[in-house]
Order: structure tokens, then C-alpha cells, then sequence
């Protein structure tokens, strides 16, 4: 039981560092276009974080679906 609960706990880390790898070095080269706040990619450490990394995953992978130019957006925090 402890190694499945070690195993995610290295998936969720490596899902918020390739998160955070694309904040700091692919995001900034590109204008903002987000319609959320939070921004998808901190929508998805937030949900990592607070559900794991397969609830998490899947709900960031839903909201990025739901960014897009004929969509409001708005504030929409992990819930």
C-alpha cells in the first residue's frame, strides 16, 4: 500500500512540474490568451493538488477543452 501511495505522489509531482515547466519556458513566449482566471495551467496544479493526479489531470484537461475564443470564461476556481 505505501508504494502505490509513493507512486502517486511521484505521478502528481511530475504532472505539476511539467505544468510549471511550461509556465516558466513555453508560456511566456506567447501573448496571454487565457479567458480564465485562474489561468488554465495554474487551474491544473490547483486540481492536481487538491484531487490527484487523476481527477486532477482529467479536470484540467475538461477546462482547457472549455478555453477558447467563443467561450466567456471568467473566474472559475477548482471547487
Amino acid at each position: 500500500m505505501r508504494g502505490l501511495a509513493f507512486a502517486g505522489k511521484a505521478v502528481r509531482f511530475l504532472l505539476i512540474a511539467m505544468v510549471r515547466f511550461y509556465q516558466l519556458f513555453i508560456s511566456p513566449l506567447f501573448p496571454p490568451t487565457c479567458r480564465y482566471y485562474p489561468t488554465c495551467s495554474q487551474y491544473a496544479i490547483d486540481a492536481v493538488r487538491k484531487y490527484g493526479a487523476l481527477q486532477g489531470g482529467w479536470m484540467a484537461v475538461k477546462r482547457i477543452c472549455r478555453c477558447h475564443p467563443w467561450h466567456d470564461g471568467g473566474y472559475d476556481p477548482v471547487k
